[in-house]
């Protein structure tokens, strides 16, 4: 990377570790740590939920679904379009008074408030461990993002680079720093792809009839993706848009009501079809350009194997002049700080609010809860990053993280929203059994009935189990109630 290129890349970071610092000072209690305040507006929530769910493994993974599937794997977000409606409609009128009169700052607070305390800790600790797996994707993202693009630096040293820088940013500055630097980090990703990365890379690429030429027919067309693969992004990514503790911390942000159900209007349309068509057009391009020879001065050749997510940033490095490289690098970076950022404050929240204030009986200042939620988050950063150092695929380790809070918690928080027999003994057995089917029968070497995802078997095996446990717990009640003791 040439030195303007550097030199604009790291005054960006110094920039965002900057506000980091500047928010250390600003951020007086868990209020402002965990909700920013609760002040914020829709522009900013909106952006702020779409840098955080289209961040760096999104945006990397997108760029592998372009390559290895064309514009098909746009598909993917359009269940984050539908997601974000949904939960405008459905999920935010149900919860936003609850949030604000019994001042939450969690997800699991909502279902301790229709279950009981019990349902929270197990919910706490599935959304924390699924958080800090999605805090390694984007540290992954990150790394293989870097390594491609500065000479000498390998994936981990990358991974360990990035990682720090990430970490170090949020423990600081908390969600009002992530929220106000996410806006910014979302502006320089959507001008850098608008304005740098498609024209740059359509031009390098040879245009439209060299696309045509290079590729396969169905890489330009919407059918090319199979119903299985469609069930899976509909049971994995749609659902987290009631379960994500990212999402509730943005909701109790948002100036009231209203201000919430416009931000995830607005969050919805940029997921797509903007970025998503965006991140497969940059994939497809490297496509184009691998098959055509523009990687072999980087190892890469037609004829061999290559990482389907390092296409996008060799495509970037090889076209990109002096001076747009490093506004570039900052825009992929911004979108991946946007969301590890947010997953490690997810993480730290459900570990502090939801398990560490129940086992702390004594009254502890503000100051103190300010510094214990910082250590927490530091401490969750780091096994995120050893995480990392153990994974290979981006969008795997996203889906998967992903998969495991779904299967677990999308069933009781239906039942707590819209459902009338609430029971915590089933709403605790579904959360343990469903998470915990997606992780055995992703592991299993076995082929799964008409090659669905582990997921869809998780999420109807927690309902089953739910429904199942509440109904015989009822008829208990029942029969206790007609023969008193």
């Amino acid at each position: 990377m040439h030195w303007i290129d550097l030199t604009i890349f790291i005054v960006y970071m110094l920039a965002m570790l900057g506000i980091g610092f500047l928010f250390l000072h600003l951020n007086k209690s868990a209020d402002d740590y965990y909700v920013g305040g609760r002040k914020m507006s829709s522009i900013h929530i909106g952006l702020s939920v779409v840098a955080t769910d289209v961040g760096g493994g999104f945006s990397i993974g997108l760029g592998g679904l372009g390559f290895v599937m064309g514009l098909s794997g746009s598909w993917m977000l359009f269940t984050g379009l539908i997601g974000a409606w949904m939960a405008s409609a459905l999920l935010i009128p149900k919860v936003f008074q609850i949030a604000r009169q019994k001042n939450m700052y969690t997800f699991p607070q909502i279902l301790e408030h229709f279950f009981d305390y019990r349902v929270a800790i197990v919910a706490a600790l599935i959304s924390g461990i699924g958080y800090i797996g999605f805090s390694s994707s984007q540290m992954l993202a990150g790394a293989k993002l870097a390594s491609a693009t500065f000479d000498g630096l390998d994936l981990q040293q990358a991974l360990i680079i990035m990682g720090t820088i990430a970490v170090i940013y949020t423990v600081l500055g908390g969600l009002k720093a992530v929220i106000y630097t996410d806006t910014v980090q979302w502006i320089i990703l959507m001008s850098g792809l608008v304005f740098i990365g498609i024209p740059l890379g359509y031009q390098a690429v040879g245009g439209i009839e060299t696309i045509r030429e290079v590729l396969k027919p169905e890489f330009l067309q919407l059918t090319n993706i199979t119903w299985q693969r469609i069930v899976k992004w509909l049971f994995t990514i749609l659902p987290i848009w009631f379960v994500g503790m990212t999402l509730y911390q943005r909701i109790y942000a948002s100036r009231d009501e209203k201000t919430a159900r416009r931000a995830w209007l607005i969050a919805g349309v940029f997921e797509y079809p903007v970025m998503a068509f965006m991140g497969v057009m940059l994939g497809l391009f490297a496509r184009v350009a691998l098959e055509t020879g523009l990687f072999v001065e980087w190892g890469y050749s037609p004829d061999v194997a290559a990482d389907e997510e390092m296409g996008l940033p060799i495509l970037l490095r090889n076209i990109l002049p002096v001076g747009l490289m490093g506004l570039m690098m900052s825009a992929y970076f911004s979108a991946i700080l946007s969301t590890a950022d947010s997953c490690l404050m997810a993480a730290s929240g459900n570990l502090q609010t939801d398990m560490l204030d129940k086992l702390v009986k004594r009254k502890r200042s503000k100051k103190e809860i300010l510094r214990t939620s910082q250590v927490l988050t530091l401490a969750i950063g780091t096994i995120a990053l050893i995480l990392a150092l153990k994974m290979t695929n981006v969008l795997d380790l996203m889906l998967y993280s992903y998969a495991f809070m779904v299967s677990g918690l999308f069933v009781p928080v239906l039942v707590a929203l819209y459902g009338r027999n609430k029971s915590t003994p089933a709403a605790i057995v579904a959360m343990i059994g469903g998470g915990t089917t997606t992780v055995l029968l992703s592991e299993l070497p076995v082929q799964l009935p008409y090659g669905l995802d582990a997921n869809v078997f998780g999420i109807s095996a927690s309902a089953i189990l739910y429904f199942g446990l509440a109904s015989i717990f009822k008829n208990q009640r029942i029969i206790q109630k007609d023969n008193p003791a």
